[in-house]
């Protein structure tokens, strides 16, 4: 049996059949019974999903001069937003490698709250408190939020019907408070499935009265769990922390370079970053769509004429299209696309070519 924190929701999820399993010191859903993974990812993409994302670390930096802080911690241009606005960035260590990629939403003239993953809160906190100006102004509240995610063609419906408010019809990267039950959420319009939808942001205390008035609020709005979860972002090419993202693979070589602002630099890693990109990388991450038959997994090698030339970071069966997709971090020369190379799956060489993503795109 799995041992782990507790989400505010787990009752909810064996109630519905969920497969409890440990995910970065968490019990999280891989996936519901008499749903699965491919029934869940569907729905998502022609309905609605519903994800419980409570284990996400919520670091807020505020007082005077909060902007300034944000912006020597992390690679964005922070100072870019308005109140409400949010952006996608990087933490970097000072030789460019990647301490977490996450979310910067400014919530006030001077408060801004960071989402980080789960499996890197003590890290990442550590990190910006290391590098900080002043260290008192960043506070863990991880313990004061919990985190829904509402992603589908019919979220803002769903939405609309039981905590409507501002951010509704709003495109991607705002946030806005709601109100649900007498209380205020915080509602974002940002995802992490492709689909259109929202991040759901409110206490602890309140989310499994949320999670029950969503999911009555329309029959086939689909309880989601990790395995999907990852299906979804994997689909569309996005980057997941330790994969595609770590301490030693920088934004460049994860194809990320849209969230590095150097011209609003100084920022952690940005001298290192900056030389990274004047020499271009040696590796970059590829799309790979598999020609002969067989999964490809994290870690399994990338070979050409008898030698490694990278390593599979994410691999899946894709539930939409139907075929064995994967991320590689591959030489830089190899990256190319329609470029053909093997991959080792288990002592079996099975060939692959490099293809553009998003792998999934969305019919009009």
């Amino acid at each position: 049996m799995s041992q782990g924190r507790r989400t505010p929701l787990h009752e909810r999820h064996v109630r519905l059949g969920g497969q409890m399993v440990p995910f970065a010191g968490w019990d999280m859903p891989v996936q519901y019974k008499g749903r699965g993974l491919v029934s869940e990812h569907l729905a998502t993409r022609e309905f609605c999903g519903l994800f419980d994302v409570s284990h996400m670390g919520e670091i807020f930096v505020t007082g005077d001069d909060a902007m300034a802080e944000v912006q020597r911690l992390v690679s964005n241009d922070v100072s870019k937003l308005a109140i409400g606005d949010a952006c996608y960035a990087l933490l970097c260590h000072p030789d460019g490698g990647t301490v977490d990629d996450l979310y910067v939403y400014r919530l006030g003239d001077d408060e801004f709250m960071l989402v980080v993953n789960a499996a890197n809160i003590e890290k990442d906190f550590a990190h910006l408190r290391a590098h900080a100006h002043q260290p008192q102004r960043i506070q863990d509240r991880s313990d004061d939020y919990a985190q829904l995610a509402l992603q589908g063609p019919l979220a803002s419906q769903i939405l609309q019907s039981v905590a409507p408010g501002p951010a509704i019809g709003l495109p991607r990267n705002y946030i806005h408070p709601h109100g649900f039950a007498g209380q205020q959420i915080l509602v974002a319009t940002t995802g992490y499935t492709g689909e259109a939808g929202f991040e759901i942001y409110c206490a602890p205390s309140l989310v499994a009265q949320l999670w029950d008035a969503l999911l009555a609020a329309d029959e086939r709005l689909s309880p989601v769990g990790l395995g999907a979860r990852d299906t979804l972002r994997l689909e569309m090419g996005y980057a997941l922390y330790g994969h595609e993202l770590r301490d030693d693979i920088n934004g460049y070589e994860a194809r990320v370079s849209w969230a590095i602002k150097l011209d609003s630099a100084p920022f952690v890693g940005s001298e290192a970053l900056a030389q990274i990109k004047a020499n271009k990388s040696k590796r970059r991450l590829a799309g790979l769509e598999m020609l002969d038959r067989g999964i490809p997994r994290a870690d399994y090698p990338i070979v050409i004429d008898g030698e490694q030339v990278g390593f599979i970071t994410s691999g899946t069966q894709s539930p939409n299209l139907k075929r064995p997709i994967a991320i590689a971090l591959v030489d830089r020369a190899f990256a190319k696309i329609g470029t053909e190379l093997s991959v080792d799956i288990r002592g079996r060489m099975r060939q692959a070519k490099v293809v553009k993503y998003p792998f999934y795109v969305k019919a009009d």
